[in-house]
């Protein structure tokens, strides 16, 4: 997939730093509460490396995954966080796949409004809430600057 691009401010507050400021310095605290993330999602993080610049707020994570929906989901665990504005990644798959796009919520969105602008049907919003499980567990619980996996 190579690089995708986050809301920085967006996202979970892995750690109690401000995440324009403290981050620096705080790099292997963050690429662990990264690590623990992904393995608190249930994604399969054994092969799973995370390395955190600071100072270009990216992510690159190295590994393997069973299938493209993990690696996209590692991805999103990745760069959904709090100080966090690129994911730069280099996991290989076993069972290669049609990539997703990826959709960045914005202030007014829900999962029925972003299904009918993917999919042309609101009753589709399972299928973006699915596809995108466990991280979202909630369709009432997305936001702004929050990025999305939305499946062909």
């Amino acid at each position: 997939m190579g690089m995708l691009s986050f809301v920085k401010g967006a996202g979970e507050k892995l750690l109690d730093l401000d995440a324009n400021r403290d981050l620096a310095g705080n790099e292997r605290a963050l690429e662990q509460a990264i690590v623990d993330y992904i393995k608190a999602q249930q994604l399969p993080a054994e092969t799973i490396v995370v390395a955190f610049d600071a100072a270009s707020a990216t992510v690159t994570v190295t590994g393997s995954a069973p299938d493209q929906a993990s690696r996209e989901k590692i991805m999103l665990s990745c760069g959904n966080v709090r100080g966090v504005a690129h994911v730069t990644e280099r996991i290989t798959v076993a069972a290669p796949a049609p990539a997703s796009r990826m959709v960045t919520v914005q202030r007014g969105d829900s999962l029925a409004q972003i299904a009918t602008q993917w999919y042309g049907d609101a009753r589709l919003y399972r299928r973006v809430l699915d596809a995108n499980r466990p991280m979202l567990a909630d369709p009432e619980r997305i936001y702004p600057g929050q990025v999305l996996r939305i499946p062909a």
